[in-house]
């Protein structure tokens, strides 16, 4: 199975470690929005989208990407890190997962986990969640992946 993990990971490093441990799983290639061809979902069996959550959204730099993706087919996955949880009323990966959907991506699912986070008003704490990704973190996002190969 062809895959590729499209990420944005820029503060600390939070959201590379957990694409890397599902890209062990899947066999996959990880790249920055910045290095990724567009053409390369459209030639991928499975590609997966993550970042970072900022402001309680993801990468602008991983949705600019995906809005310059054309109109195709294919099955696709998101991702994310973040300090604070994800509250179901303002969900920070809906929105990528209907801009995917819009241009033909059958969304197989989402996965998030807490991160070290030192925004703004956390810094002055030192961060929240300092040991985050943790290892069972890890091993989630390494279950998640294998439910995606399996299906």
């Amino acid at each position: 199975m062809r895959t590729v993990i499209v990420c944005a990971s820029v503060s600390h490093g939070n959201t590379r470690r957990v694409a890397d441990s599902m890209a062990q799983v899947l066999g996959a290639r990880v790249v920055s929005p910045e290095q990724a061809d567009p053409a390369e979902p459209a030639a991928a069996d499975l590609v997966g989208f993550g970042s970072g959550v900022f402001y309680g959204r993801l990468h602008p730099a991983l949705m600019s990407f995906v809005r310059a993706l054309p109109t195709g087919r294919g099955r696709a996955f998101v991702f994310a890190t973040s300090g604070l949880p994800e509250i179901p009323l303002r969900s920070f990966t809906r929105p990528l997962v209907r801009l995917l959907e819009g241009k033909g991506f059958e969304v197989d699912g989402s996965f998030s986990c807490r991160a070290f986070d030192t925004w703004t008003p956390f810094r002055l704490v030192g961060g929240i969640n300092k040991q985050r990704p943790h290892t069972g973190d890890l091993a989630a996002a390494r279950a998640f992946a294998g439910q995606l190969r399996a299906r």
